[in-house]
């Protein structure tokens, strides 16, 4: 598992200090990621994907529970509109409308969701917008400590603003 650690940075050169930092940490530019309010920042600085700027994650969460309750209740439904006889008949018709249900909820509120910001940045906003870069990165589990340190001597200019666990290995 994966540690998100949140950084804010004043200006782009200290976004590029805390880029070589984390490289000569060997942790991989594909779990480096800035994000600003507004300004541009260079290509060499990668910036946020989609999923970590908008709400598409936590969108597509809450749609598959509410989808597969009411698919699961549209099963229990058509069990009682078509009065199905055989029992393995009727078990597969209420699968089969909570899966659907839960495909249809996760697709329709992720559409949804990647329309709003991601809601764990709130915290953020204020900042992003008086110009300082957020720095999300994704440091293995056993590397915590050590980025933390290297990061806070090496460069004081920057905030470190919390971690979150439970971030996927892969991508």
């Amino acid at each position: 598992m994966r540690h998100r650690l949140y950084y804010l940075l004043p200006d782009v050169a200290a976004a590029q200090a805390a880029m070589n930092e984390l490289l000569l940490a060997r942790i991989g530019a594909q779990h480096i990621h800035f994000m600003s309010s507004g300004k541009q920042l260079p290509p060499e600085l990668p910036e946020a994907s989609l999923m970590q700027r908008t709400d598409i994650v936590r969108g597509a969460e809450m749609g598959m529970a509410v989808g597969a309750a009411l698919g699961l209740l549209a099963g229990i439904g058509l069990l009682y509109y078509f009065d199905l006889d055989r029992a393995g008949v009727k078990a597969a018709v209420v699968v089969i409308a909570a899966l659907l249900g839960m495909l249809f909820g996760a697709w329709a509120s992720s559409m949804q969701g990647a329309s709003l910001p991601n809601s764990r940045l709130s915290a953020f906003a204020k900042d992003l917008e008086t110009g300082s870069i957020l720095l999300l990165a994704d440091v293995p589990s056993g590397q915590v400590e050590q980025v933390e340190a290297v990061m806070a001597e090496r460069h004081p200019e920057m905030r470190f603003k919390g971690e979150e666990s439970h971030i996927p290995t892969f991508p």
